[in-house]
């Protein structure tokens, strides 16, 4: 049996259904893999060297921390904000990264807090330098090459400053 058809009606039907696939491959493709990783210039800030450091020099004890927040959050909304959200606030794609240490900060034995965020920092370290891949998808770039460790500890330094209590 065949129907009657309206050809405007046919053409628009399939103009909408073209729309609605081209906006769902498009948000498949650009949902969380269009980042491109942004060099960041940290020449203001004290140079480290090619072996990374374990801990993050630019403590608020630090001469160099000022700069380094300064820097941390030009370089934390270049290349994090996208999907960690402004002032480290997700908005639930990605981890808050306010969040990122709290199992530490709850910890009553000070020996075992500071063991805490020393490892937390290495995590970080190492997902920032390498990324996430689950299943053979990207669920964040890698960023070595492309931030130096200055860069990333500025962005540490930021983050720190964001953390809830």
């Amino acid at each position: 049996m065949q129907f009657p058809t309206n050809p405007l009606a046919s053409r628009l039907g399939k103009a909408m259904l073209a729309l609605a696939v081209g906006a769902g491959v498009a948000a498949a493709v650009y949902a969380h893999g269009d980042m491109v990783p942004q060099a960041v210039d940290t020449r203001t800030l004290p140079q480290l060297g090619e072996k990374w450091l374990p801990e993050n020099p630019y403590t608020p004890e630090s001469n160099a921390h000022k700069e380094a927040l300064r820097i941390g959050s030009s370089a934390y909304n270049q290349n994090c904000a996208r999907c960690h959200g402004l002032e480290a606030i997700s908005g639930g794609i990605s981890p808050d990264l306010r969040l990122f240490d709290k199992d530490c900060s709850g910890m009553a034995d000070a020996g075992k807090k500071q063991a805490c965020y020393k490892e937390m920092e290495e995590y970080f370290v190492a997902t920032v330098r390498r990324g996430r891949v689950r299943d053979g998808r990207v669920y964040m770039p890698p960023f070595e090459g492309t931030l130096s460790q200055e860069a990333v500890w500025a962005i540490k330094s930021y983050i720190d400053t964001r953390r809830v209590q």
